[in-house]
């Protein structure tokens, strides 16, 4: 868990995904956000881990869920293939979000790909949003297990949207798996329920006293990640992306912050060992 270590060097991709139809313009859009990327980090210091919003290769919509048989992709297939290239003109880990199809069913899934290795992890989404503007028990499954990674000593844990709600999710893989970092990739649509989203965000990097990335995709119904620290106030201020437009951010996580921050504050080790009556 917490503990000395080299700080880690995050970017943070707040993206923005057109509407299209074709495989022709998926792969286009794939391509030239790889651009982006690699242009911003042109002018940038080296980063560990590159971030990417959940089902960032495709539109967020239900006419786009409806053509998952085109647009779905196995761990082969090109959108995963262009961004091990770009992990490896920037040497940098790749963490992003497609619909991944196995054995004939779709899920909605985080990819890690590293310069080395080629893919190195995949979660996928273990809680299925079906309110507002989300319509994801139709067409897609739901996965089973939770996924970690080592990455320059840390411990990382991707989560995807929906799963921000269920507490028992982030404290699990903080206590019980050590995880010190949550990525939470989301595609949060300024529905009824868009309002709660930052509050779920700071509660989870606060009661678990763990830096939280909370990442949606850019545009004109979406937008507003932030980064949490392991203690916020005036001092340890969220960093707060547009509102709107897509913007890419470096954010630099240092252990010593969850230490300082778990040795004053001791909620995690004060718990009682029993909740039930």
């Amino acid at each position: 868990m917490a503990g000395n270590r080299k700080p880690l060097r995050v970017l943070g991709c707040q993206s923005l995904v057109p509407d299209f139809s074709s495989l022709a313009q998926r792969d286009r859009h794939v391509s030239d956000l790889c651009d982006r990327i690699f242009k911003y980090l042109s002018e940038q210091t080296p980063v560990d881990l590159v971030v990417l919003p959940e089902l960032v290769t495709i539109p967020y919509s239900k006419e786009a869920f409806e053509r998952l048989s085109l647009f779905a992709e196995t761990l082969s297939g090109i959108s995963t293939k262009v961004f091990i290239e770009l992990s490896q003109k920037i040497n940098s880990s790749i963490l992003f979000g497609l619909p991944y199809e196995s054995g004939g069913q779709f899920f909605i899934s985080q990819v890690l790909v590293d310069p080395r290795a080629g893919v190195v992890e995949i979660y996928s989404k273990m809680h299925l949003c079906h309110y507002g503007a989300s319509c994801e028990k139709d067409f897609f499954e739901r996965g089973d297990k939770l996924t970690t990674f080592e990455l320059c000593g840390w411990k990382v844990a991707p989560l995807i949207c929906y799963d921000i709600r269920f507490p028992e999710m982030a404290r699990s893989l903080v206590l019980e798996h050590g995880v010190d970092f949550l990525i939470h990739a989301a595609a949060y649509y300024r529905d009824e329920s868009f309002a709660t989203w930052p509050h779920f965000a700071v509660t989870r990097a606060m009661e678990n006293q763990t830096f939280l990335l909370s990442l949606n995709r850019a545009g004109s119904d979406y937008g507003g990640s932030m980064f949490c620290p392991p203690w916020i106030d005036d001092d340890h201020p969220i960093v707060r992306f547009d509102n709107f437009r897509e913007e890419f951010r470096v954010m630099e996580l240092n252990s010593e912050a969850i230490t300082q921050a778990r040795e004053r504050y001791t909620f995690l080790i004060d718990r009682h060992l029993k909740y039930s009556v």
